[in-house]
């Protein structure tokens, strides 16, 4: 906790991020900073996420998906918001909090805005979660 608020330039990030710091790393005693997950033991697993929809040509709302363990615990997570077309693929690197080997279902949410028709429905044609063997952090 001593070390916020951070510079301008942002906090210097350490694994998947530090290329975007590369004057902070000719530095020494340069303080780094690591995203970890909020609960214990604090590990997150990175996996890229991609959605391909299906129903309405286009809409505005936002798409989650949610991860379910086998102990009963779940984390939700935003892939997109805004616009959302039938046309695209929505891709998304998200740093999950549950260990893929422990996964029991990922749950597809849709939230329509109170603009969108009431009609209106979007379902995923195909939702792919690629991660390694040993993606987490």
């Amino acid at each position: 906790g001593d070390c916020f608020p951070c510079p301008q330039e942002r906090c210097p990030m350490m694994g998947h991020y530090a290329d975007r710091f590369p004057a902070k790393l000719k530095r020494v005693n340069q303080k780094y900073f690591l995203n970890t997950a909020e609960d214990p033991p604090f590990a997150t697993w990175r996996q890229k996420v991609f959605i391909k929809l299906s129903g309405v040509k286009k809409m505005r709302g936002d798409i989650n998906l949610v991860f379910h363990d086998t102990e009963g615990n779940a984390k939700e997570y935003e892939i997109a918001s805004g616009v959302l077309s039938q046309d695209q693929v929505y891709t998304k690197y998200l740093d999950v909090e549950i260990n893929p080997k422990n996964t029991k279902k990922i749950e597809f949410l849709w939230n329509k805005t109170i603009f969108t028709l009431l009609w209106a429905r979007v379902g995923a044609e195909t939702v792919n979660i690629i991660h390694g063997e040993d993606g987490h952090r």
